[in-house]
């Protein structure tokens, strides 16, 4: 049967900004200009603001941010960069893009975001970078990244392609490592009608670099000092970020308003919530839970009407392209075990009170 709750309709989320999104459109048509214009300075400034830091490049897709901002920290061929293998293939793919070496290290518990202390144990001599994936919308254990880092004199890259908007107290992901990376595909917080990214950070090294990188290795003399491709964030997509930007808080807190509801609704059911740690702001990207007997839980919601997916089904270790890394099993007992039990719920700001009470009732109803 169809879903009478589906896990996302993005058609709705669009109605819902039709008419900014056609000015924002009306705007870019009437400059003429699609590439690297006003619009895209604009966005660039804009976020940077909002984000906390100094510069923000605009560029293709999340993926290209990764791999751009990685290498305009100096990684390469060969390199070492320690990340989480419960994750979205992109963040892996980045580095592979550098001939980089992923490394594995396993997540907190409770979070599901790296753990400090099993990255300690990854780090070697060989140890360029680290790549924490604030994941779902709640950002890592900064503090503790930064602690091994620093000490280390390694370079922190933040994946923030979930996490548009979440902090850590103050600060704000993105502007807490030496350069973050996101990503605006049209299911993110912050979403585009297409592809498009975002490097940001407060170095002006890393921010010249990057900028060079999305554009032929041009850079502002008019030289072509590095051999690079290009990957850029176009006008029209910009202009539409640009519009999205100045709703983006009040969307995230409708998403936690729809969050709290379901935490409360799981309480003490073989349904386990997910747990924002202390001083950090959850913008739930994604509400997933962990269930045992999952298969046969979306089962159940299926023929309730309620629509779910799996992010992810797979540890990135154990696909088929990243075989080489399987050796990494070992060391990641948290991510083996959560890996075959979280499940996605419908989220989005666009729910209906009465789409919320739906899936509380579906999931009830499974769980009996």
């Amino acid at each position: 049967m169809s879903a009478r709750v589906p896990f996302l309709d993005l058609a709705r989320v669009t109605a819902a900004a039709r008419k900014d999104i056609d000015g924002a459109i009306a705007d870019v048509l009437d400059a003429g200009r699609y590439i690297l214009g006003a619009r895209l300075e604009a966005f660039e400034t804009a976020f940077a603001a909002y984000c906390g830091v100094r510069h923000a490049v605009g560029v293709g897709s999340g993926t290209d941010a990764v791999r751009i901002a990685l290498a305009a920290c100096g990684v390469g061929q060969g390199d070492e960069v320690v990340t989480v293998s419960n994750t979205c293939v992109p963040t892996v793919s980045a580095i592979s893009a550098l001939g980089a070496v992923p490394v594995f290290a396993d997540v907190d518990p409770h979070t599901w975001t790296l753990d400090p202390a099993a990255l300690a144990a990854r780090v070697t001599a060989r140890t360029r970078a680290i790549v924490p994936v604030h994941l779902y919308g709640q950002c890592a254990d900064m503090d503790g990244v930064l602690d091994v880092a620093r000490a280390r004199g390694i370079r922190v890259i933040e994946d923030c392609a979930q996490a548009h908007g979440a902090r850590v107290g103050t600060r704000v992901a993105g502007g807490m490592g030496d350069a973050g990376a996101y990503s605006f595909y049209p299911t993110k917080n912050l979403g585009a009608l297409g592809d498009a990214g975002m490097v940001v950070t407060n170095d002006p090294a890393v921010a010249a670099a990057a900028r060079a990188a999305r554009n032929y290795g041009l850079t502002p003399e008019g030289a072509y000092e590095t051999k690079a491709t290009n990957s850029r964030l176009d006008e029209l997509q910009a202009a539409i970020l640009t519009a999205a930007l100045t709703r983006l808080d009040a969307r995230n807190e409708r998403r936690r308003a729809i969050a709290a509801r379901y935490t409360a609704a799981f309480s003490g059911s073989r349904v386990l919530a997910p747990e924002q740690a202390p001083g950090r702001h959850h913008v739930y990207h994604l509400y997933v839970v962990r269930v045992p007997g999952r298969d046969g839980f979306r089962r159940r919601l299926e023929e309730r009407g309620i629509g779910t997916l799996v992010h992810y089904p797979t540890l990135v270790h154990r696909t088929p392209a990243y075989r080489e890394c399987a050796r990494d099993e070992r060391f990641l007992p948290v991510s083996c075990r959560v890996v075959d039990e979280v499940v996605s719920l419908p989220l989005y700001p666009e729910m209906a009170d009465a789409d919320v009470d739906a899936v509380i009732d579906a999931v009830r109803a499974s769980i009996a």
